[in-house]
């Protein structure tokens, strides 16, 4: 019977792995797989061990990592002589040089190319003497003649500490960090084309990372038109650094213009490929030029519309929900409003956003004087949507086939009204998507079954479903729809009614039950991208023309809600004493019974009485009326829209850029949290820029992040953002990234 012996370490020896370990004997090198010794090769033979350790990581002995560590070798030369070994096989390391043997020859103008250049690949002087078959003699000589020069960063690349230096010394003349004297000084007199975008090379520059981001923001539209629409800036700063400059603040949580007075002009304006950023007054004044005259709101429709053509599949079901932007200041008393985050009624401005089922926004409706949902669905975002929803059916296709539709309406009970569903389906084709708001008794349980439901972010759930035909509404208004219904663990039956006739039944619950995804984007905004927060102080008056809910209407119809909720509790009381009367049970009770019933008699009469006062007031009262019949103590001020607008719709492309790289990065070992939490470190991650104007390459050398699993779902992102090939605004430079000196 055999013994199974343990693998163990000799004594003495250098342990690389938990399997192999290495013995040193005088010149002679042996390595051990356990006990048993499996190569030997002398110390100097630098072939044979670049041989003997790749075929080690080949076989799967040990990793990177433990010859690294064991040997005091580069990272470059370990993954060099991997990639011979497996291209080429164990002979290649063996093979004369082309040309014959060369040793000890001159190191001629093409030699000393060839040397300088894989110097710069991280070559050490031992591989190189062993690659060029030269003395080492003949290669010291070289380098301290200054013919050769060792280490992969230019000698013209600035750390940041002799940046600093640089940018104070600055200050004495036109500011911090204002080194292109001349070209501001042309600037200020009004002439040239404004700062010229031209990178040098530098070493840690802080926020570098972000610039991983700039291929997703160009995707999503960032610079769509902006010159055309937004017009071109004068002066130093112009329209591409400043959208720029704005998409790297919102991607590195910089959540206001005032909060960049807390990082180093200089250093960001390394991003920009300029001296230094713009002052904060600057930058405000740069703000307000690029907003004027209406100019971001045309701007913003155009994004839009390029965000709905981009991806159309996820146009044809847009989610509609508002979102409250407190206000707390005290320029204006804005109305009340309720917020269901805060369960409070506070002052604010609503915003209607449209977002796709990912969550993606495409565009928003700011509603100083909030007219509804529905109002603003009709007026508002209807009419946008009609024109610019790419690859609509056309009348024709809707004549085939009556239970098409152009796009589905998704929203909450807010948007609940047969009437409006039965006018989008009638007049425009549009199928509406929400929750019953006054389901029928509950079905019965044998309706329902267990269903595998596919959500749009690709998750299965499995849900408890039933569905059937139902008549919403009455008189004129009532047609039918669909209904679905979903049964939870506690019994209670959530019911949705839809007009999107063609889908499947598993399609509208998925599509329905993924509204959560707006509320996750309104939570994921506040918090990371400050959408909440004012952008400018100041207010400006409505137009006398505009029309306002009239206060006394809503005042008398809060009391008619009152008088109605008040009679229905004392008619279902005089019910209730009518049907089972307390006199039969005790008969000494009569007397008291019989005058209870008198007393809710009499209200009953004045309610009803007072109902009808109300109802006939509020028939003669008019809903709306403009601003100009508005009384002044009832008036309040709009808050300034258009740098806030401007702001915004450039925080929603970087949303979406940010979004876009998530899905990069999402595989089984890495889900959509913590690939938000991969970006959130990569955007702030110090980062080298080392330009190449004769190759027309920006590298872009990331630093690592803390952990290899980290590094590996980094080095996948990278590979996927050079295959873009994307140039910098303004340049020939191709943006090329790589990942510091960590190589997987």
């Amino acid at each position: 019977m055999s013994q199974l012996m343990l693998p163990t370490i000799p004594h003495g020896a250098t342990q690389i792995s938990g399997l192999v370990s290495v013995w040193r004997e005088g010149e002679q090198w042996t390595y051990f797989l356990g006990t048993y010794p499996i190569y030997s090769h002398r110390a100097d033979d630098r072939r044979m061990f670049r041989l003997v350790s790749s075929q080690l990581i080949h076989t799967g002995a040990c990793c990177h990592k433990d010859i690294i560590e064991a040997f005091g070798v580069s990272k470059s030369s370990v993954n060099r002589a991997l990639k011979k070994l497996r291209e080429e096989g164990g002979e290649a390391f063996f093979k004369p040089r082309e040309g014959g043997p060369r040793g000890g020859s001159v190191l001629t103008a093409e030699r000393l190319a060839q040397a300088q250049g894989l110097l710069d690949q991280g070559y050490s002087r031992g591989e190189l003497v062993d690659e060029l078959r030269v003395k080492s003699d003949t290669l010291r000589k070289a380098l301290k003649a200054g013919r050769l020069r060792e280490g992969k960063p230019p000698e013209t690349a600035t750390s940041k500490s002799a940046r600093d230096v640089v940018d104070a010394q600055a200050a004495g003349a036109l500011g911090t960090a204002c080194t292109r004297t001349a070209e501001r000084v042309v600037a200020a007199f009004g002439a040239g084309e404004g700062a010229s975008i031209r990178f040098e090379p530098c070493l840690d520059v802080p926020n570098g990372g972000v610039l991983c981001a700039l291929p997703a923001l160009l995707a999503n539209g960032l610079l769509e038109g902006a010159e055309q629409l937004l017009g071109k800036l004068k002066g130093y700063y112009r329209t591409v650094p400043i959208l720029l400059l704005l998409a790297f603040m919102g991607l590195c949580r910089i959540k206001t213009i005032e909060q960049l007075r807390g990082h180093a002009p200089g250093e960001f304006g390394k991003l920009l490929g300029l001296d230094r950023v713009p002052e904060v007054r600057c930058l405000r004044r740069k703000l307000d030029e690029l907003s004027a005259d209406k100019a971001a709101e045309q701007w913003a429709v155009q994004l839009s519309q390029h965000g709905l053509q981009d991806d159309p599949e996820v146009a044809g079901t847009l989610y509609i929900d508002g979102h409250v932007r407190v206000y707390h200041g005290g320029q204006t008393k804005l109305p009340k409003k309720y917020v269901s985050r805060e369960r409070l009624c506070l002052r604010g401005t609503l915003d209607y956003w449209v977002n796709d089922a990912l969550g993606r926004p495409f565009f928003v409706v700011e509603k100083a004087i909030d007219p509804g949902m529905l109002a603003t669905l009709e007026n508002d975002i209807v009419p946008r949507l009609l024109r610019d929803i790419p690859n609509q059916p056309t009348p024709q296709e809707l004549q085939d086939n009556p239970h098409r539709c152009r796009v589905i309406l998704v929203f909450d009970r807010e948007g609940y009204s047969p009437a409006f569903f039965r006018k989008m389906w009638q007049h425009h084709r549009i199928a509406c998507l929400t929750y019953h708001k006054h389901p029928d008794v509950a079905w019965p349980l044998e309706w329902f079954s267990e269903q595998q439901v596919s959500m749009p972010n690709g998750e299965l759930v499995t849900l408890a479903l039933a569905e059937m035909g139902s008549r919403v509404g009455t008189g004129k208004n009532a047609l039918w729809m669909r209904e679905v219904r979903k049964l939870t663990d506690s019994g209670h039956q959530t019911s949705l009614i839809s007009t999107a006739y063609e889908l499947p039944h598993l399609e509208l619950a998925a599509r329905l039950f993924s509204r959560w995804c707006q509320e996750n984007f309104f939570r994921y905004m506040s918090q990371h991208f400050a959408i909440d927060r004012l952008a400018e102080y100041g207010t400006e008056d409505f137009p006398d023309t505009e029309q306002v809910v009239n206060p006394t209407w809503r005042e008398l119809d809060k009391t008619r809600q009152t008088l109605v909720s008040k009679l229905r509790y004392r008619q279902a009381r005089f019910t209730e004493m009518t049907l089972h009367p307390q006199a039969e049970d005790d008969p000494a009770k009569y007397p008291k019974w019989q005058q209870q019933k008198v007393d809710l008699r009499t209200q009953i009469e004045h309610f009803e009485q007072q109902l009808n006062t109300v109802k006939a007031t509020l028939k003669q009262t008019p809903k709306h009326i403009t601003w100009s019949e508005l009384q002044d103590a009832d008036k309040f001020r709009r808050l300034l829209p258009g740098r806030k607008q401007f702001i915004d719709t450039v925080r929603m492309i970087a949303y979406r850029a940010e979004t876009a790289m998530v899905g990069l990065l999402t595989g089984p070992a890495v889900d959509a949290a913590a690939a938000r939490g991969l970006l959130q470190d990569l955007f702030v991650t110090e980062a080298d820029m080392l330009p190449e104007p004769e190759k027309h390459l920006l590298r872009i050398r990331i630093h690592g992040a803390s952990t290899p699993a980290a590094n590996r779902a980094l080095l996948r992102l990278i590979e996927q953002l050079n295959a873009a090939e994307m140039l910098y605004p303004g340049t020939d430079l191709r943006l090329t990234y790589e990942l510091g000196a960590w190589n997987g």
